[in-house]
């Protein structure tokens, strides 16, 4: 019986025991200055020579001293360790050669080992495989030259199965990616010159190619080089595929690890932006200054627009839009009433005539007049009152109200009406007036236009864009002032701008009201309840509307009530006033206290004698700024 020393197995034969001697060196055999091991002696003394030149006297020795250690004690009687060894090499190469010669055989075989280096990915693969394979193809009886005769069973594989599985495995393995440590740290013991030797060896190898690479053209001689050369394939391939690149999105370097070209970028950021703080100052200052007036231009237009929307919303308002004046006016609302069958068709031409023939004389046609209105006041006061202390009243004045022609537009130009009739009654406005006559609403637009053209009021006029026929323009106080000097009559504005009492009230409206119709009185004369005085009604002007102040009222209590002429009141409320049970009614539209009028604005037109032409001229010139009275 011969005993392994390595492994404890014993044998019967001694080519058994060659053979299985040469399974163990096959797996010690290994180079012991690069990482190649699983060749045989002879390929291994090769290696040395060509790869290792300048160690070879030292690689010999630990080579020859590692590979004696191993050999067994029966081997001992074949002379030295080296000699068994090679004859184990020569044994193990006749038996390749006569198995790979036999007819019978079926495939070729060789012997394949398990190595004992730290097994990679692929072995491990192989190994995984090799274990399902079935027993029947696994392992084939040989027949040993032994003088006994006997069978010895080795371990062969099919080396086209063996090929075959190969190929699978590498081509499963080759996009596989090493990611932990040790992985990497496999990777990188195989440096790229023995990979050179060992292709160099097995591309240069002849006789006994019998193994072809599944990965490229090279044919090995046995399984274990083929294994050892598909590894460095496998290796090459994780190292080019496995190795992650990252590319900087700013300069295009490229790295491997993903912190680097973290830090890489921040390295841009931070320089970019001290450049852009230190060199592009001045080109943000000016972006910002762009903006600003693109904001601006924006703003502009905006505001443009918006006063161009309100703009015609107060042309439309005042009768600037060019809708038409009077005339139109009357011809619309005639229609509107023929349509309606309110008014017949013979009614219609009838009363465009009258208007037709009015407009032509510039005389109001009367028919929205209302005559002796004081006059009923001063005697209701006279009877009926009894918490009235005094009632200061002006001199006769007729009441004019709105017509279809007018309507919504015309109170200026009624109160205007009353005025003029107020004055034809005094004597000392006789000789500015050549006509006894009221004018209609278009004459009277008419006689401001020519009281521009005077010089009077140049801003107004401005205003109107120098024309006021054929509109339904609004006016106010100025416009009643520039009439009243183009006539030759001095008048004054008095302004009261803002509230003097609590609530919003004027208190001061009323004072002012009061003096001036009581002026005419001499101080040495004590008034009577009912005072008719010789002043003409005041104009008062609000925002919106207009009325004319004939009188005010003083209470028991101290208290005032102005008494008011409405151009809105219609003929029928004002005629009321002459019937017993209706003068209430008409009272009650005519009473305004304190608590009536809050506004926070009221002009005030009184008329304060007659202008000789020199004082006319003064007044023209001075009225390119008007500057009114300011109470307070």
């Amino acid at each position: 019986m011969l005993t392994c020393e390595i492994c404890g197995e014993e044998l019967l034969l001694e080519e058994d025991m060659k053979t299985h001697v040469l399974i163990h060196l096959a797996d010690e055999m290994s180079c012991p200055l690069c990482s190649l091991s699983g060749v045989s002696y002879d390929e291994m003394s090769f290696h040395i020579s060509t790869a290792h030149p300048e160690n070879r006297g030292r690689a010999q020795e630990l080579h020859c001293v590692s590979t004696s250690s191993s050999t067994p004690s029966s081997c001992s009687s074949a002379g030295t360790s080296s000699a068994c060894i090679r004859d184990l090499s020569a044994s193990s190469k006749r038996e390749t050669a006569s198995h790979s010669s036999a007819e019978n055989c079926g495939p070729t075989k060789t012997n394949m080992s398990l190595r004992r280096s730290p097994p990679t990915p692929l072995m491990v693969e192989l190994k995984q495989r090799r274990d399902v394979i079935p027993p029947s193809v696994r392992t084939t009886p040989v027949s040993g030259d032994s003088p006994s005769g006997t069978m010895a069973s080795v371990t062969v594989v099919n080396s086209l199965a063996l090929t075959e599985r190969c190929h699978r495995t590498a081509k499963k393995l080759v996009g596989r990616s090493i990611d932990d440590d040790d992985d990497d740290k496999d990777k990188g013991a195989f440096t790229s010159e023995p990979h050179k030797v060992k292709q160099k060896r097995l591309s240069s190898s002849g006789a006994e190619n019998q193994f072809p690479c599944p990965m490229c053209e090279v044919v090995c001689s046995n399984s274990f080089i083929l294994q050892q050369h598909v590894e460095l394939h496998m290796q090459e391939q994780n190292t080019a595929e496995g190795a992650k690149s990252y590319e900087c999105p700013m300069c295009s370097v490229v790295f491997t690890d993903s912190f680097l070209l973290q830090e890489h970028v921040e390295l841009h950021l931070d320089y970019g932006a001290a450049t852009s703080c230190a060199g592009s100052s001045d080109s943000d200052l000016r972006l910002a200054k762009e903006l600003q007036q693109k904001e601006e231009w924006r703003r502009r237009e905006q505001e443009a627009k918006q006063e161009a929307v309100e703009f015609k919303k107060l042309q439309r308002q005042f009768g600037l839009d060019g809708s038409g004046g009077y005339r139109r006016q009357v011809e619309r609302s005639m229609d509107k009433a023929v349509s309606r069958g309110l008014m017949t068709p013979a009614e219609f031409h009838s009363k465009m005539a009258d208007m037709m023939e009015s407009l032509a004389s510039g005389s109001d046609d009367g028919k929205t007049r209302t005559q002796g209105m004081l006059e009923a006041l001063s005697e209701y006061y006279q009877k009926q009152t009894r918490d009235c202390v005094h009632v200061w009243l002006s001199s006769e004045t007729d009441h004019y109200c709105s017509s279809e022609g007018d309507k919504g537009w015309g109170c200026g130009y009624r109160n205007f009406q009353m005025l003029l009739s107020s004055i034809h009654q005094i004597d000392t406005f006789s000789q500015c007036l050549k006509e006894r006559v009221i004018p209609s609403i278009p004459k009277v637009q008419c006689m401001i236009e020519e009281a521009w053209k005077e010089g009077l009021d140049p801003q107004g006029a401005c205003h109107f864009n120098q024309r006021l026929q054929g509109t339904r323009a609004w006016i106010g106080a100025t416009e009643i002032y520039a009439l009243l000097i183009s006539l030759g009559i001095r008048a004054r504005i008095i302004d009261f701008h803002q509230p003097t009492g609590p609530g919003d009230t004027h208190p001061r409206l009323f004072e002012w009201v009061k003096q001036y119709f009581s002026q005419s009185l001499g101080s040495h004369r004590l008034p009577s309840r009912v005072i008719r005085t010789p002043q003409p009604p005041l104009y008062l002007q609000h925002k919106g509307h207009s009325r004319s102040i004939v009188g005010v009222e003083q209470k028991k209590n101290g208290s005032l009530c102005l008494l008011l002429l409405d151009p809105s009141c219609s003929s029928g409320d004002a005629r009321k006033l002459f019937h017993q049970d209706g003068i209430k009614v008409a009272l009650r539209h005519m009473r305004y206290f304190p608590s009536n009028l809050k506004h926070k604005q009221y002009q005030v037109v009184a008329i304060d004698g007659i202008l000789s032409p020199e004082e006319k001229q003064i007044c023209a010139l001075n009225s390119r700024t008007l500057r009114a009275e300011r109470v307070p």
